[in-house]
């Protein structure tokens, strides 16, 4: 049967094309998922840095956390002290690969009390820059 002769070649390359298709999504989550993990990690670290340092003032502490941000290679988007809670967003990643995660700290309070959540009340507090809108 002379009509089958090739017809493996062109399965195979087929076959081919759809596991590099697979390969290539395989990958895209993977950056993804890296980018939120060092988006997480600085700003859990960065959180922390904030509220070690929350008696030097609101905008000393979001100076540290910024410097714990860009250490870990992550942009400070956001940083709010309400006592000696901070709040802080940090984002990694560009395009589709971005990721941004909210982290907070703070000492520990009576069993179950809730941490305050919001902006404090006359406007945020920190490096001056102003709160995203919702």
């Amino acid at each position: 049967m002379r009509s089958d002769r090739g017809s493996a070649t062109v399965w195979s390359v087929g076959a081919i094309a759809v596991l590099c298709v697979v390969f290539g999504v395989v990958l895209a989550l993977g950056q993804a998922v890296a980018s939120r993990h060092r988006a997480a990690g600085g700003a859990d670290l960065a959180a922390l840095a904030a509220a070690d340092h929350w008696a030097e003032g609101g905008t000393a502490a979001c100076a540290r956390a910024e410097r714990v941000a860009r250490a870990q290679g992550v942009r400070l988007v956001r940083c709010v002290m309400v006592g000696e809670v901070s709040d802080v967003t940090a984002a990694s990643g560009r395009g589709p690969f971005a990721a941004e995660v909210r982290a907070r700290a703070g000492p520990a309070g009576p069993e179950g009390a809730p941490l305050p959540t919001g902006p404090p009340p006359g406007g945020p507090a920190g490096t001056g820059r102003p709160t995203p809108a919702p």
